[in-house]
């Protein structure tokens, strides 16, 4: 007999569940800046001191501070939503200071990312804040350059190691035409702060010491950071559907990941894991995601995908639409004898 399909919230029913965890806590809130930016700048501290001793010292203590600066991204995260904090002057402030530490402008990116919400799992409207995914017949029509780009974009060490360095450092320095006078301006306010920042670091650990130091600290966030995005949507039976066929619940509910993990790492990357649920409402504080997991069954029939799980995810590179499934070049190949086979006996 076929599985039982998992019978999914209607959009007034997860609204009433979700209700009571989209109130954003001031001491919940505190002590998550307190336990995040209180260690980080004490890592930086500790690597000061090290440095004196040697090298071997501070380049472990760069790796730690970038483990802890993807808390301080969903901290920033959180504040683009309007979550974190129930004022909306202390979000902007915050964002816009833990912004400054992750070398990410604050309106230009919440803006992006709102599209990236309305859009998940939309095939009509790909192409913002997503992991550049083509299906299998877009692949095989696409033109040679097109395949070799998408390969090389999809190729693990580009996406979790170059792009997120391209894109933190040098493409976040750029404002984006298509973005409003705040956005645009979000982004030169955002270079003119990291200037300052860089050059009062520059001025404490010497130039060379700290743009290594902050390229390890960058590079390991980043790389973390572009790991849980890409879980969070490229897994195996993620949803995606034509726009006229597209439903919000599914996309949130279907379409993102649930990322066990465990406590420490779950704590390290401010339990976006329950991405579902973020998904879901993005007004609920990352502080309150696991509770509004589990505070209903509804929710835990998304089936939680682990960390040896996910490294399956890696084989991953196409949207097959016949079998409603992300895929690998295998089946592509396979696809393309078929095709040629058909073309072949119609002769």
């Amino acid at each position: 007999m076929p599985a039982l399909q998992p019978r999914f919230p209607t959009v007034a029913e997860w609204k009433a569940i979700v209700a009571r965890f989209q109130k954003p806590s001031l001491w919940r809130a505190v002590v998550q800046l307190v336990d995040t930016l209180v260690p980080y700048v004490a890592l930086w501290v500790g690597i000061y001191f090290a440095l004196r001793v040697s090298w071997w010292l501070a380049a472990p203590l760069a790796v730690l501070a970038g483990t802890l600066l993807v808390r301080v991204f969903i901290i920033f995260h959180d504040c683009g939503h309007g979550s974190f904090f129930k004022s909306r002057r202390a979000n902007d402030i915050t964002g816009f200071f833990t912004g400054m530490l992750t070398f990410t402008p604050y309106y230009q990116w919440r803006w992006e990312h709102s599209l990236h919400h309305a859009t998940t799992g939309n095939l009509d409207k790909r192409g913002v804040g997503d992991v550049w995914t083509m299906t299998v017949q877009e692949y095989l029509e696409a033109s040679r350059w097109k395949r070799f780009a998408y390969k090389l974009a999809r190729n693990p060490f580009v996406l979790f190691f170059i792009a997120p360095f391209v894109l933190f450092v040098i493409l976040q320095r750029v404002p984006r035409s298509n973005g409003d006078t705040r956005e645009r301006n979000s982004v030169w306010h955002m270079n003119v702060a990291l200037l300052v920042m860089v050059a009062i670091m520059s001025w404490i650990y010497g130039p060379l010491n700290y743009l290594i130091l902050q390229a390890i600290t960058t590079g390991v966030s980043g790389a973390c950071g572009v790991w849980l995005f890409y879980i969070q949507h490229q897994f195996e039976d993620a949803y995606w559907e034509e726009h006229e066929t597209w439903d919000f619940t599914a996309a949130a509910l279907q379409g993102s990941s649930y990322y066990k993990l465990p406590r420490v790492l779950q704590w390290l990357s401010g339990n976006i894991g329950f991405h579902h649920i973020h998904h879901l409402s993005s007004r609920i504080p990352n502080y309150y995601l696991e509770r509004c997991h589990y505070s209903h069954p509804v929710f835990q029939q998304v089936k939680p995908i682990t960390i040896r799980m996910s490294f399956k995810s890696l084989a991953y590179r196409l949207w097959d639409e016949q079998h409603k499934k992300l895929v690998g070049w295998r089946r592509m190949r396979e696809v393309r004898r078929e095709q040629k086979k058909k073309a072949e006996e119609g002769k």
